[in-house]
């Protein structure tokens, strides 16, 4: 079950796009926004992350850092961001361990075949640690200017 409003962020650690592990914790004290797409390099994540990354001025103005987390491997992260010149904050989630805590890991269904794969969503989460906001199932059109204003909210 996906993480609602209100949870309380889990204790998860992650690896950044040089392969270094650092848990979400380490952004405690001013909000961050997290992400969840699917696969790196793929259409529709690439949008979202140049949409972040277009962005990149305004959320760092606000002081709110912007994490997306993907099961690729760190290598293929530091790919896409090079190729794409990403202002944002990629993180591998390989294990799957953090996309389960969350509740993005879900069954799926594809031309009625079914699997398991990370379902699109981002959390606002406050300075303490709390989520303050949760958009599942993201299209991604519009959606990092709506999450800029949710952040200019606070």
């Amino acid at each position: 079950m996906m993480l609602e409003q209100g949870a309380i962020v889990p204790a998860v650690t992650l690896k950044d796009v040089e392969g270094t592990s650092f848990t979400l914790d380490a952004y405690r004290g001013h909000p961050l926004v997290v992400y969840f797409y699917p696969k790196a390099d793929t259409p529709g994540c690439t949008n979202e992350a140049r949409d972040f990354t277009a962005l990149a001025d305004e959320f760092a103005d606000a002081n709110v850092p912007v994490v997306g987390i993907s099961k690729d491997k760190p290598g293929k992260l530091a790919k896409f961001t090079e190729k794409y010149g990403l202002r944002v904050i990629l993180a591998s989630d390989e294990d799957g361990s953090v996309c389960e805590a969350f509740g993005t890991w879900v069954e799926k269904s594809l031309y009625g075949r079914k699997y398991m794969g990370i379902e699109r969503a981002t959390f606002l989460v406050g300075a303490d640690g709390t989520i303050l906001r949760v958009w599942p199932k993201v299209k991604v059109k519009g959606h990092a200017e709506e999450v800029l204003g949710a952040v200019k909210t606070l």
